[in-house]
């Protein structure tokens, strides 16, 4: 069997989204001919947890653990955070932005690069260098961001000649929040050198949507598919979850200030107002990590009562959470890069056969995959007649019992079928 080193900055017992792509990858790789070797950082400083996820690593692989320093409890001390914050100010506020905070996001943009964990990037090419001497692979498989992930890559490929697999979850310069980090000049041209050095020393590239496919085209990349973030099937071996007695609208994960639905929350306030009976029946449920402006939002709509923040919670509560969902919220990044944008719970949320939502471009990848999937519908942020439709045709079902959805054509967007797709491009350039 070939053997493949996957270099991940994620890994359990990190939470979210992020840790699942290698993490699944690891779990499904052996099937098709690839024994996976693990590279991760030792006592990481991850945003969440989940000791849960350490059911999906299989019990026959190589872990390779290595400490990591990472400057976030210092950036917490000085702006006066507790060590428990889990709030980024890059992404999601837990309150105004004070000048150390803008301060903290211009140094990092600056001077942390590729990223915060810049600095395990020498020690583990030391480390793997060495043992790659001693147990050598057949490739070489990292996933950014972070991109430390992918500089660590592409320093071992040219070191030791090992054929490199560039997979990306978001884009490096092109992805959306680049513009919120504050990088001046020289720090914007280091970022787009290490780039293009990385896009030249990869044999392959993988990145997560069509669209920023033909993105990393424009700047010169070769030999780019798509692997989607993917549904893994065991996730949802149980029993089906009552659905809510409530309607109830989900989210479960980050719930930035870049993804505020002020249109959506301005009619759920005037529904309420409206309608008796709505307002009776509504709950919002959002699980993870909210900006403190939607939380204001909410309230100012006079929907304080129907909100129940349920902070994080863990990746089988989350899956539950979702199965048991009248409406499935899915609000896209508003950013000119929306339209490429394939947040890893939409294939979740398909699974999970309950109406999704979703507020972006109505010609993003997303939207085509909704409507292929007949799991849900589009619309864009300010579509208030057409959200109100949509959201009044499932509160009718809701009434009636009659909420279901007849997906189709799911079983494509497996994370073994994803994870077949990855074997095949590791045999194609070995």
């Amino acid at each position: 069997m070939k053997k493949v080193l996957i270099i991940s900055y994620y890994w359990p017992p990190s939470g979210g989204i992020g840790v699942h792509r290698c993490l699944k990858f690891a779990k499904y790789l052996q099937e098709f001919g690839w024994e996976p070797v693990v590279y991760a950082p030792l006592d990481a400083q991850y945003p969440y947890f989940d000791e849960t996820n350490f059911q999906h690593v299989p019990e026959n692989i190589t872990v390779l653990r290595r400490k990591i320093f990472e400057p976030f409890d210092i950036f917490k001390k000085i702006s006066g955070r507790k060590k428990t914050d889990q709030a980024n100010p890059v992404y999601v506020r837990d309150r105004k932005l004070s000048k150390v905070d803008k301060l903290s996001i211009w140094i990092r943009g600056n001077f942390f690069i590729p990223d915060a964990r810049c600095f395990w990037v020498k020690p583990s090419i030391r480390f793997l260098k060495k043992y790659l001497k001693e147990n050598p692979v057949d490739a070489i498989f990292t996933d950014g961001p972070p991109h430390t992930n992918t500089l660590i890559g592409c320093r071992l490929s040219q070191i030791t000649g090992i054929p490199w697999l560039m997979d990306f979850q978001d884009p490096w310069t092109q992805v959306d929040y680049y513009g919120m980090l504050k990088i001046g000049k020289r720090a914007d041209k280091i970022h787009h050198r290490l780039e293009q050095e990385s896009l030249a020393t990869a044999k392959k590239t993988t990145i997560v949507s069509p669209t920023w496919k033909k993105d990393l085209e424009s700047i010169g990349a070769k030999n780019v598919d798509v692997i989607v973030w993917g549904y893994d099937e065991d996730d949802f071996r149980h029993p089906a979850p009552s659905i809510d007695d409530d309607f109830s609208i989900i989210h479960a994960g980050q719930l930035g200030f870049d993804r505020r639905p002020d249109t959506f929350i301005r009619l759920l306030g005037d529904l309420k107002k409206e309608m008796p009976d709505f307002g009776e029946k509504l709950k919002l449920k959002f699980a993870g990590t909210v900006d403190y402006a939607i939380v204001e939002m909410i309230k100012n709509a006079g929907l304080e009562e129907n909100y129940l923040p349920l902070g994080n919670i863990s990746r089988p509560a989350a899956i539950e959470l979702t199965e048991k969902a009248h409406v499935l919220l899915l609000p896209l990044n508003i950013a000119d890069n929306a339209k490429g944008r394939i947040p890893g719970k939409l294939f979740e949320n398909m699974r999970a056969k309950r109406p999704i939502l979703c507020l972006g471009p109505t010609d993003s990848d997303v939207a085509g995959i909704i409507t292929e999937t007949n799991t849900g519908k589009a619309f864009g942020y300010d579509n208030y007649e057409g959200i109100k439709k949509y959201l009044l045709e499932i509160f009718e079902q809701y009434k009636s019992g009659t909420n279901t959805v007849d997906a189709k054509e799911l079983v494509k967007y497996t994370v073994k079928n994803q994870t077949r797709l990855l074997a095949g491009f590791l045999d194609g350039i070995v």
